[in-house]
């Protein structure tokens, strides 16, 4: 008998599940043996991490868990350290801390992305990032945990700088992050007699003349105005020069303190690819042909933030967004099923369906097939698509269940930052002994 295929999906995220997925479906039982390594046993809807962020949504229904998806492909928890194209081997560091070797004769890198640094002096001793479950729980918690420190103090200085928010990129992410953090934190310190929702100073640093800048100016100065009128400080054409001691310095205006500093300017291909020895562009991107196979190398294939995905129809280069890497998974997929049933793989084309950005409970602008929206519609139109396109129908419930439910009560206003300490109620009784 033949052997079946073997082909490693090296990365959880968007173009590992999805690739993993379409191979399921388009391929018989025995067709193919899939193997899928991660370091997590999940994947991150990345669009819904604002609403975590914000208390609408609960965490665990963010996240796709790998295995309750694919049904027909080996996970393995870890991560791939090092490939040997040449042998059709990838070594993976397990979970467990073994080293696993792991043979295929085809190999899908969808490594994504990690945050873009810049040297900041005080940056990464002060900032937090904006790219995962574990960043988006833990802002929403430190946003609650500022609002009681200002509470319980009368000391002015300390007060002024536990209500002072900073969000560093004016991108997708940065905008959605501090609009749905701000539109909480509004709805909870209404609750506090000794505060007032005026106290507390929003700032968004933006380096360039606009925010938003992948959606049309029109909604971009719209989502603008919006946030200004909330009484957010939107500083176009600034940059964060220091952080030393929690002391934000701006190229322009006076020094001010903050506790709570977020920086969102981008990202970067993973660090993982760097050691995997297949070429890369000057920002570090797998380069790949139009077909998604990584060039000169037979049998890779790559797809997502971590590679160079020419954009045939706009030029240039595809985004780095969720919409476009979905599409890339899908059509490398066929492409590698084309290749083992002897075809020609065709080129990857497509065009943005839209553009969506949450301002907060009911607010949003979006553009949706040439139709620009805001307000109140442009936030439902934002919900069903993102509800229609995440995997399975138990996250679909799940999500649909919770903004239910958050319809007529709000934010929920609990702060639970005592489980980042979850040994200290168990010290304190050994210590009363």
């Amino acid at each position: 008998m033949t052997t079946p295929p073997r082909i490693l999906v090296a990365g959880g995220g968007y173009v590992g599940l999805y690739t993993a997925l379409r191979l399921e479906r388009r391929l018989g039982r025995g067709q193919a043996e899939i193997t899928l390594v991660d370091p997590e046993n999940y994947m991150v809807y990345r669009p819904l991490l604002p609403e975590v962020a914000s208390g609408t949504l609960e965490p665990r229904h963010a996240v796709v868990p790998l295995r309750a998806a694919l049904r027909r492909t080996r996970v393995v928890t870890g991560r791939v350290t090092s490939l040997d194209h040449q042998a059709r081997s990838a070594t993976v560091l397990s979970r467990a801390g073994e080293q696993l070797h792991l043979a295929y004769d085809h190999a899908v890198l969808g490594f994504g992305s990690m945050a873009k640094l810049l040297p900041v002096p005080g940056l990464t001793e002060h900032g937090i990032g904006f790219n995962s479950v574990a960043e988006a729980m833990y802002l929403r918690d430190h946003v609650l945990r500022q609002l009681e420190i200002a509470a319980a103090t009368t000391d002015r200085e300390l007060r002024r700088r536990a209500l002072t928010f900073v969000f560093v990129g004016g991108g997708y992410t940065g905008v959605e992050a501090l609009a749905e953090l701000q539109d909480m934190a509004c709805h909870v310190v209404d609750g506090y007699r000794d505060l007032h929702r005026t106290e507390m100073r929003w700032v968004l640093v933006e380096a360039t003349d606009r925010i938003l800048a992948s959606v049309p100016k029109d909604l971009a100065d719209r989502a603008t105005d919006e946030l200004r009128r909330r009484g957010i400080e939107v500083r176009l054409g600034t940059q964060l020069k220091s952080a030393e001691n929690g002391v934000l310095h701006l190229s322009e205006g006076p020094d001010f303190a903050a506790d709570t500093l977020v920086w969102i300017t981008g990202t970067k291909p993973s660090r993982a690819v760097s050691k995997l020895g297949v070429p890369t562009d000057d920002k570090g991107r797998i380069k790949v042909a139009e077909t998604l196979a990584v060039s000169g190398m037979p049998g890779l294939w790559a797809a997502g933030d971590n590679a160079a995905v020419p954009d045939l129809d706009r030029g240039g280069l595809c985004p780095p967004t969720a919409q476009y890497a979905v599409r890339e998974a899908k059509h490398l997929a066929d492409n590698l099923i084309a290749t083992l049933n002897g075809r020609r793989p065709e080129p990857f084309h497509y065009r943005g369906q839209g553009e969506f950005v949450t301002l907060g409970r009911h607010k949003a602008v979006a553009e949706v097939m040439g139709v620009k929206l805001h307000g109140l519609p442009a936030w439902l139109a934002r919900r069903t698509y993102y509800v229609t396109q995440i995997p399975t129908l138990n996250r679909k419930l799940r999500i649909l269940a919770d903004w239910t439910v958050g319809m007529p009560f709000g934010h929920d206003v609990v702060d639970l930052g005592s489980r980042e300490h979850p040994h200290a109620a168990f010290r304190d009784a050994a210590e009363a002994e």
